[in-house]
């Protein structure tokens, strides 16, 4: 099936007599006609017995998501960050290392750079346009991992997934790439080497500014026998020595984050906020055409602005990125545009406070309009160095298009430009 078929039919197929939406299943709890039978689902979960980390409404939501992005299964998390988190502690323990590209969302650099480091883990940081071999240079032999993102938030740089992913392999280890500003409507990550996938779904995904959530995807594609990651190969004693690749082959992964992290952590979401997530999920795939046109429509008129100093967006032909969004994105942005004002901060602010029609927020990627100021918001916790490394300027701003019509887009940008200096 065809991305537009999959966001309606994947996850959920009614029976007969069943509802034709999706239902919520409002419960903690699942009874069972045997003492035995709850006791083998602690070997082999899979069936959903408690929900902390299962839940049937979360679980077909789960499996669209996966079928969207082409993975053997995947798990919904409380928030972007939780996905994100997950996704690392799961391959790294005290005393391990990963690798991540520097152009990542700013609470992605604190959580790697100094809440990982509390628990022991390193994360080295390299530069998304460095080369193979600079890449190469910053493995360790305690390298477990390595981060990127297909669309950098907010620097809106590409990564080169092929790169990143090739580096990756030749040390024996996964590429996991967060893919929530593409979707995989505009790119599939696992389609150039990308082993694991994480989204904040609280974006595009939800479109709708309903639900903070997140989720990652195991490609199913890595090969966790290869002697690097013994915690796949060996006894887990925590759940009655399962041995994840022998008992949970592909799945091995996503298995292995349901059983052992969520089952400690509990960040799972609740089946109210999965209906509304999977809302937003039936059109995706309608809406995102909808976000390239608007998004880059806004770029060209901040481009021929001369009250403004850069735009940053992938879908402009003569972007830097440009190139490697036709590899990856099929020549496109998203709805997002990343712009600098001349003036810097005081008239960055000055423009956003003057802007009627767009949102002044902290969101990105809604159905309606919003803007940002990372210098000061998102990102206020880095350091000047890490501002740099990040793309992040103290006159950038983050302008997320929605899906208002172009015309009245642009008349709120021109009128707001009209109220700062030249």
């Amino acid at each position: 099936m065809k991305d537009e078929t999959k966001c309606l039919h994947s996850g959920y197929t009614p029976k007969n007599g069943d509802p034709g939406v999706m239902p919520i299943v409002q419960s903690t709890t699942y009874r069972f006609d045997s003492t035995e039978h709850i006791g083998a689902l602690f070997d082999m979960p899979m069936e959903c017995m408690y929900s902390r980390f299962a839940n049937p409404t979360v679980d077909a939501v789960e499996k669209k998501i996966a079928d969207l992005e082409g993975g053997v299964g995947a798990m919904c998390t409380t928030s972007g960050q939780a996905a994100t988190l997950f996704s690392v502690l799961n391959l790294c323990n005290a005393g391990d290392s990963l690798i991540c590209s520097s152009a990542v969302y700013g609470g992605t650099v604190n959580l790697f750079a100094v809440t990982l480091k509390r628990f022991g883990i390193e994360c080295i940081f390299v530069d998304p346009e460095a080369t193979e071999a600079e890449i190469d240079a910053a493995f360790k032999p305690n390298t477990r991992a390595v981060f990127g993102e297909t669309l950098a938030n907010p620097a809106l740089i590409v990564c080169d997934i092929e790169k990143f992913a090739r580096a990756a392999h030749a040390h024996g280890v996964p590429l996991i790439i967060d893919n929530t500003f593409a979707t995989p409507v505009l790119c599939k990550p696992f389609a150039f080497g990308a082993d694991i996938v994480v989204h904040s779904t609280t974006k595009y995904m939800d479109g709708h500014a309903l639900q903070g959530g997140g989720v990652i995807v195991d490609s199913g594609n890595f090969d966790w026998t290869n002697g690097k990651f013994p915690e796949f190969t060996q006894p887990d004693e925590s759940y009655h020595g399962v041995i994840y690749t022998k008992s949970f082959g592909k799945m091995a992964y996503i298995i292995k984050a349901r059983m052992q992290l969520m089952r400690d952590f509990g960040a799972y979401p609740a089946a109210h906020s999965a209906f509304l997530l999977n809302i937003g999920l039936e059109t995706l795939a309608v809406r995102m055409p909808r976000y390239v046109e608007n998004g880059l429509r806004v770029a060209e008129y901040f481009q021929q602005s001369d009250k403004i100093e850069s735009v940053t967006y992938p879908g402009l032909p003569g972007d830097k990125n440009h190139a490697l969004a036709e590899k990856y994105l099929g020549g496109h942005g998203c709805g997002v545009v990343t712009l600098i004002i001349k003036g810097g901060k005081a008239n960055a602010v000055k423009f956003m406070d003057s802007l009627q029609l767009a949102c002044n927020e902290v969101h990105v990627a809604d159905i309606r309009t919003c803007v940002l100021h990372p210098a000061s918001e998102t990102h206020r916790q880095l350091t000047d160095e890490q501002l740099l490394a990040a793309g992040i300027h103290p006159g950038m701003i983050r302008f997320s298009t929605g899906l208002e019509n172009i015309d009245d887009i642009l008349a709120d940008i021109e009128q707001a430009l009209a109220k700062i200096d030249g």
